[in-house]
This record gives C-alpha cells, structure tokens and sequence, in this order.
C-alpha cells in the first residue's frame, strides 16, 4: 500500500490569553491511498485540529506531517494553499458555496487558480458534476438547490482538481436523515473508484460508514481501529 499521510508525534498548542491549550499531543497516525477514515471524539477531543493539519489549513506546533513523500510541517501560507489546491479536496458542513454563482461556475472555481482554460475548467466542472449526479443542475445556484444537491455540488467541486485526498468535515451536519444516506452513499461510491477519504463526524451511523475509525480524546488517539462490520453497519436509505 502507498503511505499518502503520515504524521509523526505532532503537536498543538494554543495560547487563549493566559490559559495553554493542548489541542493535540504527539499523535502519529498513517493513512494509505484509498483507505476511507473517520475521526470521531466529542467536542475539545483534537479531530477537527487534526483535520486541518491534514488539510494544510494549520500547521503542528512541533512534530512532522509528511504529505505524499513531502513533509509540509513547515511550509509558508503560499506554500499550504499551493499543497492545498494540488492535493486536497475539501467538503463543509455549510457547504461554502458562492451564492451568486451557478453549480458550474462553483465547481469550477478550484481550477481557476490551477491556471486552466475557461473551456477546459467548465469541462471538467460539468464531468464533476455529472459524476455527482448533477449534471443537469449546472445551470442552478444554491438558493435552486436542496440541501443534497447542495452538498453534491460541493462534492464536485471538491474532485474537480482530482485531489489526493478528500476531506469532509461533518459533510451530513445540516441534511436530514435521508438525505444524509444518500450523502454518504456517494462517498461510498467515491470510495469505490479508489479515492482517499478522511470524514470528521460525531455521528455514529455515519462513522460506520468509514472503513477505519480513529477515536480522539484530550488531544490523544484513544482507539484506531477497523470497521470490520462495515458492510452490515450502514443504514438503508
């Protein structure tokens, strides 16, 4: 298996005035291409910290993060959001879409940073889309959409750049039950075609979605484990 994520011992302090926050402390973690991951823990436990460390969104207080063979520990602000674009899907609870803007032109965005052509980055918008089911909808902006469909988009704006990595944080938070299945359907689907996924969530029926759950608690790694019941634990949606 090709290692894609390996942190070493990192570490994240945070100072609030006088008081010293311990967001993580010396987690080391390795995640293979095309493994699909949750994080889980309450609410101060470090996943959402972890997360963006993972994502290139911060950086550890010490230790080493080593992202596809390259340590991006210690990288500038320019340098993270190069790595970012390159290699990293994101997918939001709230969905971050432009509100102006249609599904097309949303899902494209990340490619207009890349430098490509506007024929080559609507292309490859609206193949996204269509991967997401949502083809159809190119021409729609958010306020058109369901929640779902919404979601789909951000999705598809996510694999638009073909990321090494997806990362969704609580990607269900604001859907519905069903909807939420559907949701996690499509990762799944996803998941099949060989992506990376890494999921945060406090849900237990969406976690068990995941092929691997990693517990945090107080900063630390309080369980990594397989979902070895992964096939009889999901919902029927």
């Amino acid at each position: 298996m090709t290692r894609i994520i390996e942190t070493k011992e990192i570490s994240r302090v945070y100072q609030m005035g006088s008081e010293t926050i311990n967001a993580l402390v010396s987690v080391s973690i390795s995640i293979n291409k095309g493994e699909y991951v949750a994080f889980m823990g309450p609410s101060g436990s470090g996943k959402s910290t972890l997360m963006n460390i993972i994502g290139c969104l911060d950086t550890p207080s010490s230790g080493t993060y080593i992202l596809n063979n390259n340590d991006v520990s210690d990288l500038t602000e320019n340098e993270l959001a190069e790595i970012r674009n390159k290699e990293i899907g994101f997918v939001f609870q709230t969905f971050n879409l432009l509100p102006r803007a249609s599904s097309l032109e949303n899902v494209a965005l990340p490619l207009v940073y890349a430098g490509l052509s506007k024929y080559d980055r609507e292309e490859r918008a609206l193949a996204a889309l269509d991967n997401v089911g949502l083809a159809d909808r190119a021409s729609h902006k958010p306020n058109e959409l369901s929640g779902g469909q919404r979601q789909r988009v951000a999705i598809a704006r996510a694999l638009v750049n073909d990321p090494s990595i997806i990362l969704a944080d609580e990607p269900t938070g604001n859907l519905d039950s069903k909807t939420s299945y559907s949701i996690m359907d499509l990762f799944q689907e996803l998941h099949d075609k060989g992506n990376t996924i890494i999921m945060v969530t406090h849900e237990d029926d969406i976690a068990h979605y995941a092929h691997r759950i990693v517990r945090l608690r107080d900063g630390l790694i309080e369980k990594d484990e397989m979902n070895e019941s992964v096939s009889n634990t999901r919902p029927v949606s």
